[in-house]
Order: C-alpha cells, then sequence, then structure tokens
C-alpha cells in the first residue's frame, strides 16, 4: 500500500453557528464549487442542535433530508470519523440556546502540491494560523490613508 500521508494537504476544521436554528441549506452550493474545484476535500460532517431549552443533539450528513443537504448527501460514503463526540459536545458548549452548528473538517487539497514539496526539501511546518478578514481589511484602509 502506498503512503498517501505525504501529499496531504494542510487539513483545517471550522464550525459555523446558525442562531435561531435556521440552517437553510445556502452554504451548500458554495461548500460543492470548492469540492467540484478540487480545492478542498471534506473528510468529515457533522452537524449539532441546541434547542432553546438547551437540550443538545448531534447528527451527521446521512440524518438530514435530502432538501437539506442536496447533493452533498452522497458524501456520506466518503467521509472519515474525524469529528468525535467529544469535538461536537465542546462545540455544542459554545452553542447559544436554539441554534445549530455545522462541523466541517477538510483538506486544502490546492495545498497539497506545496505541502509536498517542503516536506521533500526537508521542511516542517512549525506553526500556522489564521488573520481575521476584518483585521487585514482594517490594516489595508490604514496603509491606503
Amino acid at each position: 500500500m502506498t503512503d498517501t500521508s505525504d501529499m496531504l494537504g494542510p487539513i483545517d476544521y471550522l464550525v459555523v453557528e446558525f442562531p435561531g436554528n435556521k440552517f437553510n441549506g445556502q452554504i451548500l452550493p458554495a461548500l460543492t464549487r470548492l469540492i467540484a474545484h478540487g480545492t478542498v476535500r471534506v473528510l468529515d460532517l457533522a452537524f449539532v442542535t441546541k434547542d432553546a431549552d438547551g437540550v443538545v443533539s448531534y447528527g451527521e450528513i446521512e440524518d438530514l433530508d435530502d432538501d437539506e443537504v442536496g447533493s452533498l448527501k452522497g458524501l456520506s460514503a466518503f467521509l472519515a470519523d474525524v469529528v468525535s463526540e467529544e469535538d461536537l459536545a465542546v462545540a455544542a458548549a459554545e452553542l447559544s440556546p436554539n441554534s445549530s452548528a455545522a462541523l466541517i473538517v477538510w483538506e486544502n487539497t490546492w495545498a497539497a502540491p506545496f505541502a509536498h514539496a517542503v516536506r521533500g526539501s526537508g521542511g516542517e511546518l512549525i506553526a500556522s494560523g489564521r488573520l481575521p478578514a476584518s483585521a487585514v481589511l482594517d490594516l489595508l484602509a490604514n496603509t491606503a490613508s
């Protein structure tokens, strides 16, 4: 068996909250495009719901109706169990009452060739992070002034 771990891109996760439990599926076309263009490969996708009384329930993509997930329903056969029940509990603790959240784990496939080149040259990732878009926009606005 070939070791493909050397060809993996960076793996990210995100939790997106929907106040008022109003997940309407509008993020799904954007996610579908990212997958179709090879930008990301979704490794896991799970959902948490907290009702007004604070009662929490968990679910996976196969638990949702077709009208909620559309073409992403087919992903369930390819997903790994990366998100644990503990991860879901942590996300649920952060949720406001009467809210839901999607937890997405994906590989940044666009970065795999660069990551492979770094590892091939003997380099290794020692730090990673995200800058809030609003902070960068503020910095650019102040620089332009």
